[in-house]
């Protein structure tokens, strides 16, 4: 009997051991990849009982927030320069890639049926273009059915890295919207008919509710909404559907090692197969924590993540970080960040 109760204590400890040092994480910032980090902090949780409460706010938010020191880690998908980053003490790594997809709300429609490249959805998102009746997107889709209409456009209302990830692309591949509106996470969208959202979620419900409108949202919202999509001409002049595949295959070329503080966007890049609006979102914190503890879990989960939560990314068709990407962060990044 004594050695039951022994038994049974020991079965105890074990099973209260996670909750016994579990820790309230807390980050903000880019909505773009709160779907996945809603499913990791919910695996994370289980296995440890540590909880994360993020707070899916837009980049420029998780900008403020972590510089406020009002969490543990920020969130953007508009990196922070390195010379930002060392005047502020903070580090910054990838932690997931995922693609932007323009999205629309025009009758009879099917996903992937309209073809656009640059330099035509640049024109359209600066008004040039205003009717989906325009020749140069009749031109751009022989045999296809386009209702003609006003369109509307759609765009982030706060300060959104899906919004500098978009803009960069439109820079890229069209000259006037480089000079007229160039690119970052708020820029003065100059279209007549232009419809604010905040967040992704703002976006795709603007775009549901309104007809003949034309917006941008990560591929996860558009997916969950099912929402129609339309393809691209990418840099090798090939035109691509947005997939976890064709945001693979821009990503392959990155040698994120190379880059100081690990920033780039991954748009408007080579290869047969690559969605040229591609992505990844960034975590900033700084390499001497006021709260240590806390960004020691949070150190553990996106090591847990890296290790433990690429089906779950796959599922939601992000693209997970290469072995050979998080092997960098753990021996140069995580290093650099005092947690004792």
């Amino acid at each position: 009997m004594k050695s039951l109760f022994k038994k049974a204590l020991v079965i105890g400890a074990i099973a209260l051991a996670p909750a016994a040092f579990a820790v309230d994480m807390t980050g903000a910032g880019a909505t773009f990849p709160y779907p996945i980090y809603a499913k990791w902090a919910e695996a994370f949780k289980a296995k440890t009982g540590s909880n994360l409460n993020y707070q899916s706010i837009g980049s420029s938010g998780g900008i403020k927030q972590i510089k406020a020191k009002t969490v543990d880690f920020g969130a953007t998908d508009n990196p922070v320069k390195f010379s930002d980053l060392e005047a502020d003490g903070l580090v910054q790594f990838p932690a997931i890639i995922g693609g932007v997809v323009p999205v629309i709300n025009v009758d009879g429609v099917k996903p992937g049926e309209i073809k656009l490249d640059g330099p035509t959805l640049a024109d359209i998102f600066q008004g040039v273009i205003s009717d989906w009746g325009d020749k140069r997107i009749a031109i751009m889709n022989p045999g296809v059915k386009i209702p003609s209409g006003p369109i509307t456009v759609v765009v982030r209302a706060d300060g959104s890295g899906t919004t500098a990830i978009f803009s960069d692309y439109l820079a890229k591949t069209s000259t006037l919207f480089k000079d007229s509106v160039g690119s970052g996470a708020s820029v003065k969208w100059p279209a007549a008919s232009t419809v604010g959202g905040k967040g992704n979620e703002g976006v795709a419900a603007n775009v549901t509710r309104v007809k003949n409108s034309i917006g941008y949202v990560e591929y996860a919202y558009a997916k969950k909404n099912k929402m129609t999509f339309i393809s691209l001409k990418n840099k090798d002049g090939n035109y691509v559907a947005p997939d976890d595949a064709t945001f693979a295959a821009a990503a392959a070329s990155t040698d994120w090692s190379a880059i100081p503080g690990m920033g780039t966007f991954i748009t408007n890049a080579p290869g047969a197969k690559s969605w040229p609006i591609t992505g990844a979102s960034f975590i900033l914190i700084y390499k001497n924590p006021e709260n240590k503890a806390n960004v020691a879990e949070v150190i553990k989960f996106f090591d847990f993540a890296f290790k433990d939560g690429k089906k779950m990314a796959e599922e939601l068709d992000y693209v997970p970080m290469p072995d050979k990407t998080t092997d960098f962060i753990r021996k140069n990044v995580f290093t650099k960040i005092a947690t004792k």
